[in-house]
């Protein structure tokens, strides 16, 4: 079978663009499609909760009741963890990077992220046979190295980056929740919790276009999915629908949703998210930057990293901006008025190598997020962050074939020490 790396867009918190991996043939030999975010975002309910706590309820300041009742909280991070079945630490992951990669410099990977891209020909339940196969064969080889699969569901940029026409078209969203209910029914069919990423991007962008930044009055077709009759047919109901529709198809299936700051304050971000049922879900997702910061640096920078204003490197010492305390600081007030504690999943964090030269070359370029997000996990870990996913956001970034084995070092140096405890 034919091995593709998938470089879908994502990076509403982040900037541009995510990566998946079709590990197994895709039959049309194509990759599926995704545009290039121009947002440039580098700092970055209960409802199903029981799913994300193990029964226990989260509580405001991020901890589940015991269900057996008698013993202190557990903290939501935790129980997440828990019901993953993974170390009670912070977990670390990778996309956009093949299992045999990580074989080759012994990097155990706790989470394994893919994209899901496109709507209708060529989209990812084309890729395998039958439909959808692509989730069961990922996934089970996630979990044959004792990985969790994770699945970035991208499919709203089959228009387009931004271009939000499909979502009141009635054959359009006819198709694309086919297809939400056909990676939830895979996921079910695994018998084992999976992580799900809902739409990168396009909260920002339908925020952007709704009107006075409501999410309430912009149309979308909803009511037509029998997860979902009764939610109203709007842009809001429909980021309900996804939860609603994964409790009754996937109830191991553990989901977040990921902000965008380019449209207001951690406050009013929160507000609208709450709108369109994030608070409903699993965990929050956290996009730092897709792309290496000495991508975007270079005299000549490739098409994906000729956005943002700089500077571009965060400062490790967080003195000055950008820099890790702000991007934690953002989320963490987030998070407050999102409300129901929610745990911090980050993704899409770049993995360059840090340099005290700006720019780089082609998949080596600088970036310090790696060095100081594995060499300083614990901040992440009292800020309830249950995982970290790092991963190219494009062919041009570095990887950990491009990296002097800095992941590998890094991650097992991490492991080592017992990891960051959750809090």
């Amino acid at each position: 079978m034919t091995s593709l790396l998938l470089f879908g867009c994502g990076g509403g918190g982040g900037g541009g663009s995510g990566a998946g991996l079709a590990a197994v043939g895709n039959p049309m030999g194509q990759a599926g499609s995704g545009g290039q975010s121009n947002a440039d975002q580098r700092s970055g309910g209960q409802g199903g909760s029981d799913s994300a706590t193990g029964g226990g309820t989260p509580t405001s300041d991020g901890t589940a009741g015991n269900p057996n009742g008698g013993a202190a909280p557990v903290p939501a991070s935790a129980a997440l963890v828990a019901k993953l079945g993974k170390p009670s630490r912070v977990l670390v992951g990778l996309g956009a990077t093949s299992i045999d990669d990580m074989k080759g410099q012994d990097i155990h990977a706790d989470i394994v992220e893919r994209y899901l891209v496109g709507v209708g020909p060529g989209s990812w339940p084309t890729w395998n046979s039958p439909d959808g196969a692509y989730v069961t064969f990922t996934a089970q080889a996630a979990q044959a190295y004792d990985a969790v699969p994770m699945f970035t569901l991208y499919q709203m940029t089959a228009n387009g980056e931004g271009n939000l026409s499909g979502i009141s078209d009635e054959t359009f969203m006819v198709k694309y929740w086919g297809q939400v209910r056909l990676m939830y029914q895979r996921i079910a069919e695994l018998g084992k919790p999976a992580l799900v990423n809902v739409e990168p991007d396009f909260w920002g962008f339908a925020a952007s276009q709704a009107p006075g930044r409501d999410l309430t009055k912009m149309a979308a077709a909803v009511s037509g999915q029998a997860e979902c009759s009764t939610l109203p047919d709007t842009v809001a109901g429909l980021g309900q629908c996804f939860v609603q529709m994964g409790r009754k198809v996937a109830p191991k299936a553990l989901i977040g949703f990921p902000p965008a700051f380019w449209n207001g304050t951690p406050l009013e971000v929160a507000a609208m998210m709450r709108a369109a049922g994030a608070n409903q879900a699993d965990f929050i997702v956290a996009q730092t930057s897709d792309r290496d910061a000495g991508c975007r640096e270079a005299a000549s920078p490739p098409p994906e990293c000729q956005n943002g204003s700089a500077p571009f490197y965060w400062d490790a010492s967080n003195k000055t901006s950008p820099n890790f305390h702000d991007s934690q600081k953002q989320y963490s007030d987030y998070r407050t008025a999102l409300g129901n504690g929610l745990p911090i999943l980050w993704w899409q964090t770049p993995m360059g190598v840090p340099s005290d030269t700006p720019g780089g070359t082609n998949q080596h370029y600088r970036d310090n997020h790696v060095d100081y997000m594995l060499t300083n996990t614990q901040e992440y870990g009292d800020m309830h962050t249950f995982g970290i996913v790092f991963s190219a956001g494009a062919g041009s970034q570095t990887s950990i074939s491009t990296d002097g084995g800095q992941f590998a070092r890094l991650s097992a140096q991490y492991l080592a020490r017992g990891g960051a405890a959750l809090k």
